[in-house]
């Protein structure tokens, strides 16, 4: 095991070139002189569980089908409406 001690300013740029510029794992790990382990905890350590962000995505689901449903619901009533008028309409018509 390495002694080796990193800052936490160098560890955030470290992740920040993987996770925000795009560099692989392996490059980073070469030009900075740090096993490609070490940035896999360091990435690991800075994003969010992926439960974490399943919950919230799916919380997000669920408003949009709830909203998309009361939409829905407006529209169907409106629609019934419009049926409705045409319906007593065509009857004065006549």
């Amino acid at each position: 095991m390495s002694s080796q001690r990193y800052t936490p300013e160098f560890k955030d740029e470290a992740v920040r070139q993987i996770v925000e510029r795009g560099y692989a794992v392996s490059e980073v790990s070469e030009r900075l002189g740090v096993s490609a382990h070490s940035l896999y905890k360091w990435v690991k350590a800075v994003k969010p569980e992926p439960t974490e962000a399943q919950a919230e995505a799916l919380n997000e689901a669920k408003r949009e089908i709830l909203k998309l449903r009361a939409q829905l619901r407006r529209t169907e009533e409106e629609r019934d409406i419009l049926k409705k008028a045409a319906r007593y309409f065509a009857k004065e018509s006549e």
